[in-house]
């Protein structure tokens, strides 16, 4: 019998003093009976009645036999999994309450000393901060939305309990990134990571917690927690007009993590940044940042901290791709309407990453919206773009679709280059993925991404390549203390050429990488200092270095095929993030990585102490399937560590070091599509680097700027590069054509930023050098004299300026000005005749430069009018790349003219490319 009386609110949070009189004995038996008919039950067969809230019942099902026990103990298992307990009060009367004890007695010595208080009796210190919930509250916190958390035990001595959870966008559903959460008046505070999570460690009681965030409604909740729980945020967008701000973090990220040389780029703060033909593009925006370059206009790849292109480890939702660039370089494969943020780490890697040496870019596409059916798209004079979300489960899950694609055949026409005017070229992508929240304690995502090129320079061949993954992650929360995700995924990367000329020389080329990789992490917070991160990975590689089949009957190219190559790269890692005391935090890390290069192949085995060449091959070996050829590997460190100088005053130190068996064979300049990646074995070292770095971090003015300078120093092994004159493509004794030496890259990064105001951006200046040392006792082998030599893409001076302007909430311009030091080059110096025939001598590698380069790029933005109910929201740019015209070169080559040799450079965009971009999101 259900009974609701008001006498029951006066025992909520507050002690009751009285004896419980014998418990009597029960027996009886359920099945699956709702909880109110179990408790009914109860009274028929006792002189109890029960005293309730029926709310607190529905949907609650009993199911369990009692013969001849306590009633206590009924009442024990039919609540043990709710956040309701009981009270006996005497033989007739029985109360329920939702989270929280009556209790019956004082502790010992109640009016003694404090100390014994709190030992026999811990709760009794909170019940100052739960009964104002019950007996009165204070007018500022009138209103507030009440959450409770946990049950509450009586012979639990905790103080503390562990609250997490979301914070999710109340409208559309996605997880709301770096968002400031803090509990008033208790010096406790966090900020939600990429997916929108947060945990925080809470003393039992009411905790008044406040929620902060660009673009999001300030929120105030009261959280009653009893223990271990978890709260989902649904917070509002703002209304309020706000400043454009451009790659913001959160409003202390900068200052207050232990993690040197990470930056955070959040896609929507980067649509107003003027870049070439109009498209938004998230890896272009990233070079505009102190520490991260490329070769040249129109070169992909990226060069970071001095480090290769090859050296980054460049991921999708957790996949790895191998060439992130459309379009001869000019455009990034990955579509920013589908991208969320990407993360970069370029000093301090986290211990779950490796295999790379000089970053990570971990890149996070956006979830689906579970609300709504949802889209975006923009049309542009290179491409056209376009992404639809739709809810497949309400709340739960949901599916979206992107893709883009270009009708770029005219701009080749209008670039200075006489080979790129009659050329064409064409890409798509496309990219799916699936997110379903299943319950409170497992979610699952599935990422689908496909990228294609194809262009044709010349008239008798055609260069395609593509990039192709496929990635599912499980996250399961274990308790609130511990969660795993579980991490599926597999690449591919291919390039083909296709040869079709006027003399019998036809062919067909192809080449293809795949990687699959294992990964399973976990998270475990115990309370109080520490945050422990934790798991195993494994990656299978499988290179087919190349084949070349003739082209039509007539051809006359002889079939051709690189034997396969692969590797198995397997490791342990584990982190921990220790908070030795409000100013000191150390993020300590170690990776220990086991590499095997696996058969079946053939490897040659050269004389000891003499060039690798075929008059210095001694015999080849053969390896069965699977059979291991060689093995390499060992720890990797990771450690860094924030010291406050000031609350908005911080400075940073980190050493790391790693390996990588993978490598790039190149001697272009920059990246090309025909590029090949070999594997680690009896021939060919790991690569290894070492880097340490020191840095300062400010927050001025309430965190309106930032400043931030770091320096670093870099140390690598065994660095991949090639001979004079090697032969890199469809090689079958790769070995004999290129060389292993050393690295040395250092430099200092400065970055001010204005995050507020009518103007708003940011001002990079980065020294750096870069230097490799190809030594050996063999002439053959050694390059520059075996001394030091600045590498293809060391340029010391790069500066960056991005500034943007609001004239009102609709109308804003935008200026992006790029100054870097011309690359180095190597040039001709002189020529002589031998046999009747003339050659050319060439300087030391890489002696001179090209000119210097720099751009300015201006662009004025319109979005459309603000009306919340409308079908879709405008936005309009206006730019133009290039501005001053300038001629900036992307290469420099030689042609003998009359016995003279002249020198001839190439540009990419030689002239001001105006653009008009419209996009709609609804």
């Amino acid at each position: 019998m259900k009974r609701v009386i008001i006498v029951f609110l006066l025992f909520m949070g507050m002690q009751y003093v009285g004896a419980q009189t014998e418990v009597p004995r029960i027996s009886v038996s359920f099945a699956n009976t709702p909880a109110e008919d179990a408790l009914s039950e109860i009274e028929s067969k006792t002189s109890y009645s029960f005293f309730y809230l029926s709310d607190w019942l529905k949907g609650l099902r009993v199911t369990g036999s009692f013969q001849d026990v306590p009633i206590s103990t009924v009442l024990e298992s039919i609540f043990k999994d709710t956040v309701l307990n009981y009270f006996i009060m005497d033989s007739e009367r029985i109360y329920l309450m939702q989270n929280n004890q009556i209790y019956d007695a004082l502790p010992n010595d109640f009016f003694g000393a404090q100390e014994q208080v709190e030992d026999d009796f811990p709760q009794y210190d909170q019940l100052q901060d739960i009964g104002p919930l019950f007996v009165g509250s204070d007018d500022n916190n009138r209103g507030l939305q009440v959450v409770k958390i946990g049950r509450e035990n009586r012979n639990s001595r905790r103080r503390s309990f562990t609250l997490n959870g979301r914070a999710l966008n109340a409208r559309s559903g996605q997880p709301i990134p770096d968002l400031a959460i803090i509990v008033e008046g208790k010096d406790i505070g966090t900020s939600t990571n990429a997916n929108g999570n947060y945990s925080l460690e809470l003393p039992i009681g009411e905790n008044i917690i406040t929620t902060r965030g660009l673009g999001i409604e300030e929120s105030r909740t009261k959280v009653i927690l009893y223990n271990d729980g978890s709260h989902d945020f649904q917070l509002d967008e703002s209304v309020e007009a706000l400043d454009e701000v451009v790659v913001q973090a959160n409003i202390d990220r900068n200052v207050e993590t232990a993690i040197t040389g990470v930056t955070l780029i959040e896609v929507e703060k980067i649509k107003n940044i003027p870049l070439v033909l109009g498209e938004r593009d998230v890896l272009k925006a990233a070079i505009t940042l102190p520490g991260i370059t490329t070769a040249g206009e129109g070169a992909s790849g990226y060069n970071v901290r001095g480090g290769r292109t090859d050296q980054n480890l460049i991921l999708l939702d957790n996949g790895v791709i191998y060439n992130p660039s459309h379009f001869f370089g000019i455009f990034s494969a990955i579509n920013p309407f589908t991208t969320g943020a990407v993360e970069i780490f370029k000093g301090h890697i986290p211990a779950e990453f490796g295999g790379r040496l000089s970053s990570v870019f971990d890149i996070t596409s956006k979830d689906a919206n579970t609300e709504k059916f949802a889209g975006e798209a923009s049309i542009g004079p290179v491409t056209s773009n376009i992404v639809l979300e739709t809810p497949i489960i309400k709340d739960k899950a949901a599916l979206m679709v992107g893709g883009r694609a270009t009708y770029s055949d005219w701009i080749l026409e209008t670039l200075d280059d006489e080979q790129l005017n009659n050329s064409t070229a064409s890409f798509f992508d496309v990219l799916a993925k699936y997110n379903h929240t299943i319950n409170e304690n497992n979610e699952i995502k599935a990422t689908g991404y496909f990228s294609r090129d194809e262009f044709s320079i010349t008239s008798d061949s055609i260069f395609d390549y593509s990039n192709r993954l496929v990635s599912l992650g499980w996250d399961h929360k274990f308790s609130e203390k511990t969660t795993g995700s579980l991490i599926l995924s597999n690449s591919e990367y291919r390039f083909g050429i296709e040869f079709d000329g006027e003399s019998n020389n036809d062919f067909d080329l192809g080449y293809k990488n795949n990687e699959t990789e294992f990964k399973y992490r976990m998270k475990y917070i115990p309370g109080g200092k520490h945050t422990l991160d934790f798991g195993i990975a494994s990656k299978l590689y499988v290179v087919d270095p190349g084949n070349i089949d003739p082209l039509g009957a007539d051809s006359d190219v002889s079939s051709l095929v690189i034997p396969r190559e692969k590797g198995l790269e397997s490791a342990v890692f584990i982190s921990d993030s220790y908070k030795v005391n409000d100013k000191l935090l150390i993020d300590m890390g170690l990776r220990f990585s086991f590499y095997a290069a696996l058969g079946a192949g053939q490897q040659r085995i050269y004389q000891d102490n003499a060039p690798r060449n075929s008059g210095t091959l001694v015999e080849t070996q053969e390896f069965d399937e699977n059979e291991v050829i060689e093995t390499f590997g060992g720890p990797e460190v990771r450690l860094s560590a924030r010291y406050f100088l000031a609350p908005d005053f911080s400075v940073k130190a980190s050493v790391n070091n790693a390996f990588q068996y993978i490598h790039t064979l190149s001697n272009n300049t920059t990246v090309s599509p025909t590029d090949t990646w070999k594997l680690s074995d009896l021939n060919i070292k790991p690569q290894e680097a070492y880097q340490a770095s020191l840095g300062f971090y400010k927050n001025f003015d309430g965190n309106k700027y930032e400043l931030s300078l770091e320096g670093y120093y870099k140390e690598q092994r065994n660095l991949l590069d090639y001979k004079v004159g090697a032969q890199l493509l469809l090689n079958e004794a790769i070995e004999q054509e290129v060389l292993q030496g050393d690295g040395q890259a250092y430099g200092v990064e400065f970055l001010v930023k204005k995050n507020e105001g009518k103007l708003n951006g940011w001002l990079g200046y980065t020294y750096s050098r870069s230097f490799v040392k190809l030594d050996s006792e063999f002439n053959e082998e050694r390059i520059n004299n075996g001394e030091f030599f600045p590498s293809n893409f060391d340029k010391p001076h790069d500066i960056s300026v991005v500034a943007n302007y609001k004239f009102t909430r609709r109308f804003s311009a935008s200026a992006n000005f790029v100054y870097q030091t011309g690359r180095p080059v190597t040039f001709p110096i002189g020529s002589f005749a031998f046999n009747n025939s003339e050659f050319v001598f060439y300087s030391d590698r890489n002696k001179f430069r090209i000119p210097d380069y720099y751009r300015l790029d201006l662009s004025f933005n319109m979005e459309g009018n603000h009306k919340i109910k409308k079908f879709a929201h405008s936005f309009w740019s206006f730019s133009i790349y290039n501005v001053l015209g300038r001629n900036n070169p992307y290469s420099v080559f030689f042609v003998t003219e009359d016995g003279d040799i002249k020198a001839f450079q190439s540009s990419i965009f030689a002239i001001p490319v105006p653009t008009i971009t419209y996009n709609f999101k609804f």
